[in-house]
């Protein structure tokens, strides 16, 4: 039986709570295997955008994410901080405020290990999601059919005995737009960092995760968790790593604490 990962600080982000295409339970079941002393929740946590449309309703699993967030507050001590990102800016006459062990913000100052780090969801630097609302839905529209278009083309694959393949991944990596956005992105929040005078940069927004270093300034993007279900960890050195949610690995876990369990009854 594993015991629980500690990490002092881990970071979620791009979660789209309300959206058909969350994975809610797999991100709930990762909280459940991890202590922590500082969880940030860097932006896109609630979809709000997908729970305005009309016939979407709040689910049970997006209520036991929650649950397991107040578990660690309550048991864990753990500090959450929740960063507001473009699809939760319903937030933004809410912040920032902080109650117990929960703040929400609109970015964060993170200081470790001697290090300071900006948090920012990242979609102040895209221009459409700022000054085109309209058109960042509208993208936002193409982004969830392309989902649920990769959905059926891998129940198909999966049918067939071949892996998973994720459509929009690969988009993202074909289509020159695409990538030229990206590498902008990174430029933009890594000059923001240098203005600052930090030590680098925590982001989300663009679902594609990184660690990686431009000069002096440490880039990091913790990933979503609609496709890639990634997420930024700090050692208790100060090293940072991206870890990605293993289906299988936590199937078998939650298998061995059943028989664990069934043994102690009988």
């Amino acid at each position: 039986m594993k015991l629980r990962k500690y990490y002092p600080t881990i970071v979620l982000s791009d979660i789209h709570l309300g959206s058909e295409h969350s994975r809610t339970e797999e991100v709930t079941n990762f909280l459940k295997h991890v202590n922590c002393d500082r969880l940030i929740l860097n932006g896109d946590i609630i979809d709000g955008w997908q729970l305005q449309k009309s016939g979407r309703r709040w689910k049970q699993q997006q209520t036991d994410f929650f649950k397991v967030l107040m578990k660690m507050m309550e048991r864990q001590g753990t500090e959450i901080i929740y960063v507001r990102g473009n699809h939760d800016d319903f937030l933004d006459n809410l912040v920032p405020f902080s109650f117990s062990n929960l703040s929400i913000v609109k970015d964060y100052i993170l200081n470790t290990h001697g290090k300071r780090y900006l948090v920012t969801h990242g979609d102040i630097f895209d221009t459409v999601t700022t000054n085109m609302r309209w058109l960042a839905m509208l993208g936002d529209i193409g982004y969830t059919f392309l989902l649920w278009l990769n959905r059926i083309y891998n129940q198909r694959r999966e049918k067939n005995g071949k892996p998973y393949f994720s459509l929009s991944q690969h988009v993202k990596h074909k289509v020159k737009s695409a990538v030229s956005y990206i590498s902008d992105f990174e430029k933009e929040l890594v000059k923001l960092a240098e203005v600052k005078k930090l030590d680098g940069i925590i982001c989300g927004h663009i679902h594609q995760a990184a660690n990686v270093r431009y000069g002096n300034i440490h880039y990091l993007n913790s990933g979503d968790w609609v496709e890639s279900l990634t997420a930024l960890v700090e050692n208790e050195q100060g090293e940072w790593n991206i870890v990605s949610y293993n289906r299988e690995e936590y199937a078998a876990e939650e298998m061995q604490l059943s028989v664990l369990h069934y043994a102690e009854v009988i």
